[in-house]
Parts: C-alpha cells; sequence; structure tokens
C-alpha cells in the first residue's frame, strides 16, 4: 500500500504544481492582454490627436492664406505665391472647361455646305441662301449618290435574307 499512498502523493504534488503553473499563465496572459488592449487604445488615441491636428494645420493654412494672400510674411511668402498661382492654373482649366461645356450653335449639317457661317443645322434645302449654285449642285449629286447607296444597301440585306 506504501507504493499506492507514494504515488498517489505523487500525483498530487505534480497536479497541484500543475494547477500552480496554470493559475500563473493565465495570471500572465490576462496581464499581457490587458497591456496588449491599453497600447493600442493608447496607440488609436496618438492617431486621432495627430490626425486633429493634421486637420487644424490645414485650416490655419487656409486662414492665413485667406487673410495675408496679399502681403504673407517672408517666411511663408513662396508658399503663398504657389497657392496663388495654383488657384490661377484652376480658374485658367476652369474657363476653357466651361467653354467647351457651353452650348453652340451646331453647324450646317450638309457636308457639301461650303458657308462657314451657316447657322441653320438642318438645313438640306440646297435653294437655301447659305448654298452658293456651286453647293446646290453638290448637294444634289451627293444625296443622288447617298440614294444609291441606301438602295445598294438594301439590295445586298435582300439577298442576304433570301439566301437563308
Amino acid at each position: 500500500m506504501a507504493n499506492y499512498d507514494d504515488l498517489k502523493e505523487k500525483a498530487k504534488s505534480v497536479f497541484s504544481s500543475l494547477a500552480d503553473v496554470s493559475a500563473e499563465a493565465v495570471r500572465v496572459s490576462n496581464e499581457k492582454a490587458r497591456a496588449l488592449a491599453r497600447k493600442a487604445k493608447l496607440n488609436a488615441g496618438i492617431a486621432n490627436e495627430r490626425a486633429t491636428i493634421r486637420r487644424l494645420n490645414v485650416e490655419i493654412g487656409a486662414k492665413y492664406y485667406s487673410l495675408n494672400k496679399d502681403n504673407p510674411d517672408e517666411a511663408l511668402r513662396q508658399q503663398c505665391e504657389d497657392v496663388t498661382a495654383a488657384y490661377d492654373r484652376i480658374k485658367a482649366k476652369q474657363a476653357e472647361l466651361d467653354e467647351l461645356n457651353a452650348p453652340s450653335a451646331p453647324p450646317c449639317d450638309d457636308e457639301c455646305c461650303t458657308d462657314a457661317a451657316c447657322s441653320d443645322p438642318n438645313c438640306s434645302d440646297p435653294g437655301c441662301e447659305c448654298h452658293s449654285e456651286e453647293d446646290a449642285a453638290a448637294c444634289t449629286v451627293k444625296d443622288a449618290a447617298d440614294d444609291a447607296e441606301d438602295t445598294a444597301s438594301d439590295a445586298v440585306h435582300n439577298e442576304k435574307d433570301t439566301q437563308y
């Protein structure tokens, strides 16, 4: 029985040591987890404060520029001139864009019309004042050619339809 009692005591001792080690491991893990959580929270707070500083620096710069663009301190003169030049480039590009987007009178859609001043976008009357006699003749020839092309195209499509 002595062997059994010794074995039983050794087992109790091992399990007790194991429990102590496990408890210590859990305690250390909890401490490390708390420390990591605190570090993450502090890093997030620092990042938020840096973002606030960046935003405020931008606001300060914009306010300084708007108040002092005509007479900046010597230390900031070049930056203010660069900002003014950038605004000028934006203004020029916006004016060009506005010009390109502005509606304009479409030119005459008759390809045979040589009158650049023609303002009627639907001008197809060869007798119209925007057409010279030469333009009228060219329009008549062009119209006849267009009709012939349409007729030929229709004939080709009809021929294909009857083959199938």
